[in-house]
């Protein structure tokens, strides 16, 4: 029995997240589906992470055991002429058995894209978010910089998740601009339900005035969701990479 670790991109906009779900289509399913056509057997996939609806990724990964001996090469080929052109594979490979996508992850970094300009970029709709009004990416790093080190980081959470444990590690935070585009990038060993999209929607609620500056250590101090920013839209949000 081989364990295959399948590394591919995908566009999240016609998606419900990554997982299954029973009222609409899901990326798991889908190469689900795809693997079944390449192998002619159903076979269960484990992920290395949850993604909410209409977020996308550049690196997700993935597991699932076979017996057939199809060349990695040959897997990334027959899977990407079976999926949709919004799923793409990119990478294929044998790991021990013991190997889990996502507890042998020793950390993640997402990517939230701002798109700064008083007009919208068509080519951008459902990618990044339109955001009209000026942004200091030098003041918005420097307020981001608390987010850094290990907190309990329950303000910044969702209602609806799941984990008892509401401390991470959070290893890197910047902000940098790309001409129109201000790029939020956030590295840690792990992240709550929507703490990526929250902390992105405080930074821009800072930048309005709406939060006032050098207030985000106390917001997670206060471990009080009300406190902290709006959560920013999941277009803009991306699984950027995933560390082994």
């Amino acid at each position: 029995m081989r364990k295959l670790l399948l590394t591919l991109r995908f566009d999240g906009g016609a998606y419900h997240g990554w997982q299954v779900q029973q009222n609409g289509a899901s990326v798991q399913e889908t190469l689900q589906n795809a693997i079944e056509g390449v192998f002619g057997t159903r076979y269960g996939v484990t992920g290395c992470s949850r993604t909410d609806a209409g977020v996308h990724a550049n690196m997700y990964c993935c597991c699932f055991c076979t017996e057939s001996e199809i060349s990695c090469e040959k897997v990334i080929a027959a899977l990407n002429a079976w999926l949709p052109d919004d799923i793409g594979v990119y990478g294929c490979r044998e790991v021990p058995k013991e190997f889990h996508p996502r507890y042998s992850c020793v950390s993640k970094e997402y990517v939230y894209r701002v798109w700064n300009s008083p007009y919208r970029n068509p080519f951008l709709v459902g990618r990044s978010l339109h955001y009209k009004y000026p942004l200091d990416e030098k003041a918005l790093a420097r307020e981001a910089a608390a987010f850094v080190g290990t907190h309990d980081f329950k303000g910044f959470s969702s209602s609806g998740g799941s984990v008892a444990d509401t401390v991470r590690t959070v290893k890197c935070f910047e902000v940098a601009r790309y001409g129109d585009e201000v790029v939020f990038s956030v590295e840690a060993d792990g992240f709550l339900y929507n703490m990526v999209r929250i902390m992105a929607g405080t930074l821009l609620d800072i930048s309005a005035g709406k939060i006032e500056k050098e207030s985000i250590p106390e917001i997670i101090g206060s471990r009080d969701r009300s406190l902290a920013g709006a959560t920013a839209p999941p277009y803009g949000l991306y699984l950027n990479r995933v560390f082994y």
